[in-house]
């Protein structure tokens, strides 16, 4: 079979950059591990884990393109040339990923410096998306169909009058599938798409990259500083390299009830918004206004960016929540990305354990609005629970 290979370095999600660029200034000795988490269960046919390797060898040719760059620094200011310049001589190193099959079951990690291995997560993820529908041999929807089921989910936000963006690379159906969505979106410039979390597809498409930071920035602070200052240090931190850009607050990584108590006002001052990814997204919209208001800031003037699994009628339910109440717009990801007439994956790759000054690593953990979506040791998600004093 041909070899799936990924044509940019910069093909990637826009907050692995912008943490790159934070880790690589504030932390640049610390080793971290990441693991392949498979919550959908899927099965992977033989050979699998060969193909696999085979593209993440490939990975190692990527470099960042002298019309890359002059992108990166005309559309991200906020990331300066001396970061830009790093990229530029950064090369991934395939011994960091380690690949094992044993039968239908597929095991990845990632281990190394941390400035270096945050970038593996999205790509590889995607290849594995990619790959498991190759190797499968299962056929999706036409060009035609796909192009045509995104101008309509475009028709119907343009209705709605909300904006979105598109944050699908993690689980896309294939690179060219993401390639015919974008181009779909990008048509209409009344459209009210503002953009894409794929670096690589917005410099393609002209469109902005869309992105801040992910939970493993604060579950390494966890690790790091321990779970009751995570939140807050982790943000300090933020501030601290972006000066008021990018201001866009992920709350869930230890739930959003032990988020707002360190969100003070300051914080809530500075960051522009906050991102939604797990738990009921009404509900949460609620926790948030309440917040801003006790704060005495007019909700209207903050935003909402809503990110979890999300599909036209979800988008519908939120919209009427809360239009008029406080700002929001939408990241769509798999929806838009994978939605080819197939199941798509269910995958994740997460930041399980930071390597401590005396070599022993210290696990990290997710704790989220959803039980479900619990990652990490359950030992150490106990110690976190009890910390935070939060109850089941």
């Amino acid at each position: 079979m041909p070899l799936v290979k990924l044509n940019s370095i910069l093909d990637n999600d826009f907050y692995k950059i912008t943490m790159q660029n934070a880790v690589v200034k504030l932390f640049p000795s610390q080793i971290v591990k990441y693991k392949f988490i498979n919550r959908g269960q899927h099965t992977f046919p033989e050979n699998f884990g060969e193909e696999l390797r085979n593209s993440v060898n490939s990975m190692a040719e990527l470099q960042l393109t002298k019309e890359e760059k002059k992108f990166m620094a005309k559309t991200c200011p906020y990331i300066d040339l001396p970061y830009l310049d790093f990229l530029e001589g950064y090369r991934y190193d395939p011994s960091e990923v380690h690949i094992s099959q044993n039968g239908n079951d597929l095991e990845v990690t990632v281990e190394g410096l941390w400035y270096r291995t945050i970038l593996w997560e999205v790509p590889l993820l995607s290849l594995i998306s990619e790959l498991h529908y190759i190797m499968e041999n299962l056929e999706r929807n036409s060009n035609e169909t796909v192009l045509e089921n995104t101008l309509d989910k475009a028709r119907h936000l343009k209705y709605l009058g909300v904006t979105f963006a598109e944050f699908g690379t993690r689980r896309r159906h294939s690179y060219k599938v993401q390639r015919l969505v974008l181009d779909a979106l990008s048509r209409d410039r009344t459209s009210t798409f503002i953009g894409t979390s794929n670096v690589h597809m917005a410099m393609l498409y002209q469109t902005k990259p869309i992105g801040t930071h992910a939970h493993e920035w604060f579950m390494f602070h966890a690790a790091e500083y321990g779970f009751k200052m995570a939140n807050k240090i982790a943000l300090e931190h933020w501030v601290d390299i972006y000066r008021g850009d990018l201001g866009v607050a992920l709350s869930d990584t230890f739930t959003t009830e032990v988020f707002f108590k360190q969100f003070d006002k300051k914080f809530t001052k500075l960051f522009d918004g906050v991102r939604h990814d797990s738990g009921d997204p009404i509900e949460f919209a609620q926790k948030t206004i309440k917040h801003y208001e006790e704060n005495g800031i007019n909700p209207l003037y903050k935003y909402i960016i809503f990110s979890d699994g999300l599909n036209l009628e979800k988008v519908d339910e939120i919209t009427k929540a809360c239009r008029g109440k406080i700002g929001i717009s939408f990241g769509i990801g798999t929806n838009l990305t994978n939605d080819v007439g197939l199941k798509p994956m269910n995958i994740v790759m997460k930041l399980i354990g930071v390597q401590a000054p005396n070599k022993d690593w210290i696990a990290t953990v997710k704790l989220s609005d959803e039980k479900g979506k619990y990652t990490g040791d359950p030992k150490m998600i106990e110690l976190a629970k009890e910390f935070l004093r939060i109850k089941d």
